[in-house]
């Protein structure tokens, strides 16, 4: 049985004492739901990646509440400070050299670790009174939509996680940008997010570069970049930003997924219509796409979804890059 805890006093005691005697406890940050525990016990970083059937290729995020933490675990360079006085606490993940303190099992195996400073009041105060550092991947089974809400994580872990924090919808509902900085000279965007390319560019007065493509099968430097990702069960298919005539293949059992709410309804329509917001705002959008994803996956009411992507610019490639792979076969 699962027991939701509030998002404040003595709940998040005893939150943060669940978690100081090794367990898991799922806690809300601005981006999306984290499936949280002590990231430098390897017994509990091996529980999360037993609840939630992630392979071990795929590293975890460490979520920190300070940036002297950050220098216990990896190699702080002034580029990574630069980023962290703009962007900390808020949805920028940095991929660092790690120090031999963090567990292999966190990091894939790889010589980096990705840590974060989250910005939810409620995983800020655990981690401030816990003094942990905490890996938090998305509260789900791996692969499937990420949770932006309590009942998410209910739903999609039910008899697998105990304890669950409701800290409200996430501010967000996409997961953080990631940016690699193993070289500082050479930045890389690996995962786009709430914070843009161009922004971090901005930043650094350097260039940040796409990521190069990674095997599947083989140990990811960050979170996020395998192909198919944040899937609901039935089929996606996707039309571009603006298409202006509706698939021939859509029918009864389908649904429409428009990015802004379409001007002209004439309700005649077999399909059922959604959109992701009314107005075109991407930020509106970016709260709304996985928690219509989960509506319309639940109870196989429909056999296949169609959706239209975001435009490409700003927060809308970050929209793009999980509707890509949701819709990946």
């Amino acid at each position: 049985m699962t027991r939701l805890y509030g998002a404040e006093g003595l709940d998040l005691d005893c939150v943060t004492d669940l978690l100081l005697s090794g367990q898991l406890v799922a806690l809300p940050t601005e981006t999306v739901y984290g499936l949280a525990g002590d990231a430098l016990r390897e017994d509990v970083v091996r529980q999360i990646f037993d609840v939630k059937m992630r392979p071990f290729i795929d590293p975890l995020i460490v979520h920190i509440a300070e940036l002297r933490q950050g220098k216990i675990l990896a190699e702080i360079s002034p580029e990574v400070e630069l980023l962290a006085g703009k962007y900390w606490p808020g949805p920028l993940t940095m991929v660092l050299r790690k120090r031999p303190v963090v567990p292999d099992l966190v990091t894939a195996g790889l010589p980096t670790v990705a840590i974060r400073m989250p910005a939810h009041q409620a995983m800020r105060q655990v981690l401030q009174k816990s003094g942990l550092c905490l890996a938090a991947p998305s509260a789900n089974p791996f692969g499937y939509v990420s949770p932006t809400r309590a009942q998410h994580v209910i739903d999609s872990l039910s008899g697998r996680v105990s304890h669950v924090v409701d800290g409200g919808d996430c501010q967000h509902g996409i997961e953080s940008t990631v940016i690699g900085l193993q070289d500082p000279e050479r930045p890389v965007l690996l995962r786009p997010g709430p914070i843009g390319r161009e922004q971090l560019e901005a930043t650094l007065d350097r260039e940040v570069h796409p990521a190069t493509a990674h095997l599947d099968k083989q140990a990811q430097v960050s979170p996020g970049l395998l192909k198919k990702h944040y899937s609901p069960a039935v089929n996606v298919d996707l039309l571009p930003h603006g298409f202006s005539d509706l698939p021939p293949e859509i029918t009864s059992g389908q649904a429409m997924v428009f990015f802004q709410r379409p001007k002209h309804i004439t309700g005649d329509e077999d399909y059922d219509l959604f959109w992701l917001t009314e107005d075109g705002d991407p930020t509106v959008a970016a709260q709304n796409l996985f928690a219509l994803l989960r509506k319309l996956d639940s109870g196989s009411r429909y056999s296949r979804l169609w959706i239209e992507q975001a435009p490409s610019e700003g927060l809308g490639s970050a929209i793009n890059d999980r509707l890509k792979r949701a819709a990946a076969k």
